[in-house]
């Protein structure tokens, strides 16, 4: 059997695979025949993968195999095409995993669309967004006012991952008082966002001393290298996501509906996006998501990748 979990909105696609991972794990206890292959870091062959699936189990459990960035991989996805009417009927569960959006032109995409179960996990807006963020209070323990929320999601978007850093946060300082835009205001660290915002325009202006300088603030105060390549990663995003609506002729109005971006961040990121022709948006995110991929796999220290990605930029 083979599932398919893609899409934009990496922190749901995310949150559904440990979902069936801790699923397959409590159906089966001995936990040895979960095997993770990740295409693009661990330069795994299909071959590999393959014979994985070959090797008999000594206690007869079904294997899960999560399959992550097949995607970015030419052979692996020819040879996953040969193959895949023989993989469909495998009592063992194959889960092709990609964080991120998908090329629906791609053959081994319109395939998998056809033979396997799959979920597409679309950036939120609107009610879902608000509905989700209700949920995940709730799960917290945490109330929160009315003003307070408008103020909490003018901060984050649909940046799932900050929102939710940002709401165990709050509900840990508030302890099961109501939180307040007072406490947003205290707590979002609207002036990272803001200095971020300058470190782009920056960029943009070709003042990448000025760039260097307002990032170094912020490490030296302590701030994680990691959060502020989230950040960066997280503006650089949107612009893309805007700037190809621009490019296709979208007008102001109607990119909100299309975009699925909150409406204060659409403002706040219109015009600067602008700055950037959308390859160089293109190129700059792809960079963000190579040294990303870099300091989580040791191969570089996370203050030293940022000054290459400011430097390159």
């Amino acid at each position: 059997m083979i599932y398919f979990l893609y899409g934009e909105d990496s922190y749901r696609s995310q949150k559904k695979l440990e979902e069936i991972i801790a699923h397959y794990k409590e159906a089966h206890k001995s936990g040895l025949n979960l095997i993770v292959s990740d295409v693009k870091e661990h330069k795994n062959s299909f071959e590999d993968f393959y014979s994985n699936l070959r090797v008999n189990s000594m206690f007869a459990e079904k294997k899960l195999i999560i399959l992550k960035n097949i995607f970015q991989d030419k052979d692996f996805q020819e040879e996953f095409l040969k193959e895949i009417k023989s993989l469909e009927g495998l009592k063992n569960i194959i889960i092709v995993f990609e964080k991120d959006s998908v090329d629906e032109r791609n053959k081994l995409f319109k395939t998998l669309k056809k033979v396997a179960k799959f979920q597409k996990f679309n950036l939120l807006a609107g009610g879902s967004l608000l509905a989700w963020l209700d949920r995940e209070l709730e799960n917290c323990k945490a109330k929160i006012d009315p003003m307070a929320k408008n103020a909490f999601l003018n901060c984050t978007g649909n940046n799932l991952w900050l929102a939710s850093n940002e709401i165990k946060k709050m509900a840990d300082f508030k302890a099961g008082k109501l939180i307040k835009k007072e406490d947003v205001e205290l707590m979002m660290r609207p002036k990272i966002e803001n200095d971020i915002f300058k470190t782009i325009d920056a960029l943009a202006s070709k003042n990448k001393k000025q760039a260097l300088a307002l990032l170094h603030k912020h490490l030296d105060s302590g701030d994680s290298a990691l959060y502020l390549l989230s950040m960066i990663a997280y503006q650089f995003r949107n612009f893309l996501i805007i700037k190809e609506l621009i490019e296709k002729g979208s007008p102001y109005a109607n990119i909100a509906k299309k975009s699925g971006l909150h409406p204060f961040v659409i403002k706040k990121n219109y015009y600067l996006c602008n700055q950037f022709s959308l390859p160089q948006l293109k190129k700059i995110y792809q960079k963000i998501f190579l040294i990303d991929s870099s300091i989580k796999t040791g191969k570089v220290d996370a203050e030293t990748a940022l000054d290459l990605l400011i430097s390159e930029i």
